[in-house]
């Protein structure tokens, strides 16, 4: 098979083998190979790993189980969106794998917050990572990819599961895109950020909310990341990835402002666009809780 490369920032590795769609259609039958080599990959050594993770991350990391994965977030203090990681406990290592391009920064990170504990971190080039659909993510040592890069991206927006850098921003939060539910514990101590996630999850009312949205199908060209999503010529969010899905047509992510109706007419580079709700896994927060719980006592006085 002839690869065709991918474009920025997947450009490292096979957009496709010569049928996208056919590979789309491979990776939800339960089969292929993706190649996601390009993503950094670092490993964290030392008998203080786990507990020193745990205190900076978003994540409960601290009793991690050899054998077993999470995902975590690296916030600021603000609370918002710095760093999207999968994290694999092996028993006497993390590895860590992140978006293409950010290991350096993540690095340099966690170095500055080493202290005087018992912990490494160092990139790991000779672990690639890839994707198929029975194992979802794992490290190897070389990857033969059967579908592209392209196929992976249709299947993820159709699922409606965010990328960090592109259906996300500098002021994104965990809960505007689902990741309170996968990669934030509520429960845990302190870390950078905390006061802020803990905030917005108790109000119940994140600025932004991110969509599925689906796109005008007569448009040869997709919108471009970044743009803006327009309401009668007004900005009201922000386009993020968008690919071709071979059942559903042209579909995008977007993070949209709060209160934008459901039934909006949209447009984002031109092309109209409609808004498919997404079910993002959020724990309920006490002001929900408390707005239901005062509706059902006012529903039966």
């Amino acid at each position: 098979m002839t690869a065709v490369a991918a474009d920025p920032p997947d450009e490292a590795v096979a957009g496709h083998y010569g049928d996208p769609y056919a590979e789309q259609r491979a990776l939800c039958a339960g089969s292929g190979v993706v190649d996601l080599s390009h993503r950094d990959v670092l490993r964290v050594t030392g008998p203080d790993r786990l507990s020193w993770l745990h205190s900076l991350v978003s994540q409960h990391v601290s009793g991690l189980a050899p054998g077993t994965s999470t995902e975590a977030l690296v916030l600021s203090p603000q609370g918002h969106v710095e760093h999207h990681l999968h994290l694999t406990e092996t028993g006497t290592e993390v590895l860590v794998h992140v978006e293409p391009g950010t290991g350096a920064a993540l690095l340099g990170y966690l170095d500055s917050m080493r202290f005087m504990l018992r912990v490494e971190v160092a990139p790991v080039p000779e672990l690639v990572v890839q994707w198929t659909p029975a194992e979802g993510y794992a490290l190897v040592t070389s990857v033969e990819g059967t579908a592209g890069v392209m196929a992976f991206e249709a299947l993820r927006i159709a699922d409606g599961r965010p990328r960090l850098g592109l259906d996300t921003d500098h002021r994104t939060l965990p809960h505007e895109v689902g990741w309170l539910g996968s990669a934030v514990h509520l429960d845990k101590g302190c870390y950078r950020g905390q006061e802020s996630v803990a905030r917005v999850w108790n109000l119940g009312r994140p600025p932004r909310r991110l969509v599925r949205l689906h796109l005008d199908g007569s448009d040869v060209t997709l919108p471009a990341v970044g743009a803006d999503v327009l309401l009668d010529g007004r900005a009201v969010g922000r386009m993020g990835s968008s690919a071709r899905h071979f059942e559903q047509g042209p579909i995008g992510l977007a993070l949209l402002k709060r209160n934008v109706p459901a039934d909006a007419a949209l447009t984002v580079d031109g092309v109209a666009a409609v808004v498919d709700e997404l079910e993002l896994a959020v724990p309920e927060s006490p002001a929900r809780a408390s707005a239901e719980a005062r509706a059902d006592l006012l529903r039966f006085r």
